[in-house]
């Protein structure tokens, strides 16, 4: 049974040393007690006490991590059903397939466009995350080499894929190091794919003809020391793999039940030969509930609203998206350019910063934290006030850039004027408009 916060804040060393990342013991209990972090994160837990509270602390469907570095792919860890009861955690990785028997110029294709199909969305970098590499000829050479050249060419995690351990190992051979997903174990190769996974430190996929004997052998794969596993129950058809999905997060969360409570692979690429339809399938998976999404091919049409789908749904709904505060240089600004500021909420930057630039008048923006906060939404609550920006201007370093000291501020925060002219008595403040569509012309006038 799962232990209260309190009952875990009574084992912890009580030091409040912060070193978990958290202000106070008893706020990390809190989180372990939700799920929202894991015991490994405390340094000070003595081993007893860890031993306790192994279970209490994991969230119930475990956090796997495929690569390693920045491009390593952390998929799980999930605690609710819905994003609205908390927030969803650990995005969906989108894998591309290659196999030994595909044409060398095809494979380059594939791998070209791992590569480059990268979308910069409001801050954030959008993009694929594996390579699926498949062994279809059965030959431990040819696989060995699809891998090492895979491994060569692109930063992002492997998935290894072959059911015959000798092929397997010489796959892993080559790519061990970069931790990859060893996919996939079955009830005839249990035994000795748990051995790989175990010798080489990989986390291990494992697939059961239906959602019965996967139970059956995520039980022995535990059994015999594994933890770091991910799960397909064997469905190529959208139906039963969608059902399967919706029980397996059902029970591991509101059950918690352990057999099932681990990330899941789902294989779009096999479920269709329609671009298009398999397209509709990932887009299915993203949103229930596929820990890993192993597309045929990688085109930008159908990419990139895949990736916007995924933001979307894995943006914390209670956590505001922010830019970071700063000086911002739009169309090569100098001393005699105009000042304006914003908040630091990504989307109004985004916008701000795109009517500014299309204004091509050279501008520099102030972008002031107010904790991810529209301009209303932050004048409102006390951050885009007055007093709080004036002493931030004086010493963010703008006023070493520009000759004249006139600062314009948005015009839905007007009556922030009076307080600035206070704070910056050394300033001119002028009021722009009040919606970022005509900044354009507003620009164009000064």
């Amino acid at each position: 049974m799962a232990l209260t916060g309190i009952e875990i804040y009574k084992k912890l060393p009580k030091t409040n040393c912060k070193e978990c990342g958290v202000p106070t013991c008893m706020a990390f209990a809190m989180k372990l007690a939700a799920g929202q972090a894991e015991l490994s994160a405390c340094p000070h837990v003595s081993e007893e006490a860890r031993a306790e509270l192994d279970e209490a602390s994991a969230p119930p469907i475990r956090s796997v991590t495929i690569g390693k570095g920045d491009r390593g792919l952390k998929v799980g860890g999930e605690i609710v059903m819905f994003r609205h009861e908390k927030t969803f955690y650990n995005p969906p990785g989108l894998a591309v397939l290659v196999t030994d028997e595909m044409d060398s110029a095809e494979v380059d294709r594939r791998l070209k466009s791992f590569k480059e199909l990268e979308y910069d969305r409001v801050g954030l970098l959008l993009r694929a995350d594996l390579v699926a590499c498949k062994s279809t000829s059965g030959d431990a050479g040819k696989f060995e080499a699809l891998v090492k050249k895979v491994q060569s060419e692109v930063e992002g995690g492997l998935i290894l894929i072959s059911e015959d351990a000798g092929v397997m190992e010489a796959g892993l051979k080559v790519s061990a190091d970069n931790n990859p997903l060893i996919y996939a174990a079955t009830s005839d190769n249990a035994d000795a794919f748990a051995k790989l996974a175990k010798d080489n430190t990989c986390p291990l996929a494992a697939r059961g003809k239906d959602l019965n004997e996967l139970v059956e052998l995520t039980q022995k794969l535990t059994g015999a020391g594994l933890k770091d596993i991910v799960i397909d129950s064997g469905a190529r058809g959208l139906r039963q793999a969608f059902q399967d999905q919706i029980v397996i997060r059902r029970k591991a969360i509101q059950s918690k039940f352990q057999p099932l409570g681990f990330p899941t692979i789902t294989f779009p690429c096999e479920m269709t030969d329609d671009p298009m339809k398999e397209t509709l399938i990932a887009s299915t998976f993203i949103a229930k509930y596929g820990g890993i999404i192993v597309l045929s091919d990688l085109n930008g049409h159908s990419l990139f609203p895949l990736l916007l789908e995924r933001m979307n749904i894995f943006t914390d709904p209670q956590r505001p998206m922010a830019t970071t505060a700063g000086i911002y240089e739009i169309n090569n600004p100098d001393e005699n350019s105009p000042v304006l500021i914003t908040s630091n909420f990504s989307l109004t930057y985004f916008i701000v910063s795109g009517e500014i630039d299309s204004s091509r008048v050279p501008t520099w923006l102030l972008v002031f934290d107010t904790e991810g906060l529209s301009v209303l939404t932050g004048w409102a609550a006390g951050k885009f006030v007055g007093d709080a920006i004036g002493p931030w201007v004086k010493k963010c370093g703008i006023t070493d850039k520009v000759k004249r000291l006139k600062l314009i501020i948005p015009g839905v925060a007007a009556a922030i004027s009076g307080e600035l002219e206070e704070e910056l008595p050394d300033w001119e403040i002028s009021i722009g408009p009040r919606e970022a569509a005509h900044l354009g012309a507003f620009l164009k006038q000064l």
